[in-house]
């Protein structure tokens, strides 16, 4: 994705009215352009290879062909393009799969508008992004691993993460936003951005996801 143009996104949702809505909602910003519209998978994945979206908005529950699998194939036939979960379920059911299947990151449908904006640009970049109730449940998850044996455990970072980087890392894992995290530390989101950028270098991952597997391997979430 070039920075001089818009991030362009590919809305799959099986609800016209939906779909409509989404598309209307997103357009209105001059950082998204909205290059299609489908009603299920198969649709979906003919218009990916038409039209070479960065994100799709991704719903899961759909005729046809369902989200998770269409995410499934979309990692495998176009692993560049960014699949960002957007769907009214949280259970276990949903989310694991859906993140397994390759998604960057899961938001509900009640999500403000800010918010979902900062998610499609965050999803371009190839960071992710996680609802707080879905990062609570991989956290959850995560807490119940075993413990890895004293010999493969990780060995600590050569540039350790700052107090405030260590907040900045909560607050990713807690799947705060850019923009929600800046708030909750009373900085600003470009500080925020920052924080981010130095973290993720520190550890040695690319996104937010792998930035909290990584933490909790170190102890440090």
């Amino acid at each position: 994705m070039s920075a001089d143009r818009p991030v362009r996104v590919l809305v799959v949702d099986d609800q016209t009215l939906f779909r409509e809505a989404l598309t209307t909602l997103l357009e209105v910003r001059e950082e998204v352009e909205v290059v299609g519209a489908a009603g299920d998978g198969v649709q979906a994945l003919a218009l990916v290879a038409m039209l070479r979206p960065d994100v799709v908005l991704m719903d899961l529950r759909m005729p046809v062909l369902d989200g998770v699998a269409a995410t499934r194939r979309l990692r495998v036939e176009h692993p560049e393009v960014r699949v960002l979960v957007l769907t009214t379920f949280d259970g276990d059911d949903e989310v694991f799969p859906a993140l397994r299947a390759g998604a960057v990151g899961y938001l509900l449908k009640d999500v403000t508008a800010p918010r979902l904006l900062d998610a499609v640009l965050a999803a371009a970049r190839g960071e992710s992004v996680l609802q707080p109730s879905v990062a609570a449940k991989v956290l959850a998850r995560l807490s119940q691993l075993p413990d890895l044996p004293h010999q493969a455990r990780p060995q600590p970072l050569v540039d350790p993460l700052t107090h405030r980087e260590l907040e900045v890392l909560r607050a990713l894992a807690d799947g705060f936003s850019n923009r929600e995290a800046a708030e909750r530390l009373y900085l600003s989101e470009g500080t925020v951005k920052n924080h981010v950028t130095n973290v993720l270098a520190k550890l040695g991952v690319r996104d937010r996801t792998q930035a909290a597997l990584r933490a909790r391997e170190l102890g440090l979430l």
